[in-house]
């Protein structure tokens, strides 16, 4: 099945946007402007541990959101990440083809154009690819970019650093929780967490005012990091507004999902968030999903629910809940 890419739709010299891309008109990023002078919280795991668990629980209760700072992972690293998905993205569309997936399949692994089902069938402005990082017993590298030839080698390189900052923020949001610091990634599924790669690709648009890159969505992993290029686009619910988050060089963009909140039964936010486009440039981002395996019974904490504080969730299986969510059904 041939499938429209958005890349090679960009080159083709488009002043007007094609109606299929023109969002309903409350849902234009021209009716509906970032409101000034907020800023996202910034936490940085250079200072105490008790400073570091007392920012992040505000940052997760009040926004679902927070931008990290000194997480040890490197800058060249991280550059060299960024790397290796521009070049991904640089080859010819053939090149690209040959990893494309086939969702109607249920196979979201590889090379795509829309992760997610609309009701309006308006598409989003973003080619992705996706992939499976860890564990290893859920990696399939047949589907990983041959080219650049490096790719492997960069991406498992930054798998491991992330598994380490993944480890902290879980415990830190543990603690935030009263709770013992393996808590949360006890629940979801310990060693057996999957973190899963999609590099984002916006090419320009010429009529960015009326498109997304992607919808208003919360996440349905348990945690999101993120890396972008210097390109801004994100922008995060807040207080009936949305906020503009800018680009902080070598800080990870992190989210709060779906799993922490119903595990925290509420006390941490899903944060809703959506991607605007740009006219001139070609915007890019790099999330990697902390998700539990399919069979993980995901439901609030017993310890952090009593009479007083009733689980506001119910509890189900992540494959589940994924099911749900994929088809628009209530949770």
């Amino acid at each position: 099945m041939e499938v429209e890419r958005i890349q090679a739709l960009a080159t083709t010299g488009l002043d007007v946007l094609p109606s299929r891309f023109v969002r309903p008109a409350h849902e234009r990023p021209e009716n509906s402007k970032a409101i000034e002078g907020v800023t996202v919280p910034v936490v940085t795991l250079k200072g105490s541990r008790e400073d570091a668990v007392d920012a992040l629980y505000r940052a997760c209760n009040e926004w679902g959101f927070f931008l990290l700072t000194d997480h040890g992972i490197s800058l060249e690293l991280i550059q060299r990440l960024k790397d290796v998905g521009v070049e991904f993205f640089s080859q010819p569309q053939s090149e690209k083809e040959k990893y494309a997936n086939d969702p109607s399949k249920g196979s979201f692994e590889g090379y795509g154009t829309k992760m997610t089902k609309n009701h309006d069938e308006k598409i989003e402005w973003i080619d992705y690819f996706f992939h499976v990082m860890s564990p290893p017993s859920r990696v399939n590298h047949e589907i990983w970019p041959q080219n650049p030839p490096s790719y492997r080698e960069v991406t498992e390189e930054y798998n491991r650093e992330l598994l380490k900052v993944t480890d902290v923020i879980l415990e830190l949001l543990s603690e935030g929780l009263g709770l013992e610091k393996d808590t949360l990634k006890t629940h979801l599924g310990g060693d057996l967490i999957e973190l899963e790669m999609k590099i984002n690709f916006y090419p320009p648009c010429p009529q960015p005012q009326l498109a997304l890159g992607v919808e208003p969505h919360t996440d349905m992993s348990a945690v999101t990091i993120l890396v972008p290029n210097d390109i801004p686009g994100l922008q995060v619910w807040k207080d009936g507004n949305w906020v503009a988050v800018d680009y902080l060089p070598g800080a990870l963009f992190v989210h709060i999902g779906d799993q922490i909140e119903v595990l925290s039964n509420g006390k941490y936010k899903s944060v809703l968030h959506r991607s605007l486009v740009n006219k001139d440039s070609t915007r890019m981002s790099w999330a990697v999903f902390c998700a539990p395996p399919p069979d993980a019974v995901i439901g609030p904490i017993p310890e952090i629910v009593d009479e007083k504080n009733p689980a506001k969730f119910s509890t189900k299986t992540f494959a589940e809940f994924r099911y749900r969510k994929f088809n628009k059904l209530p949770q």
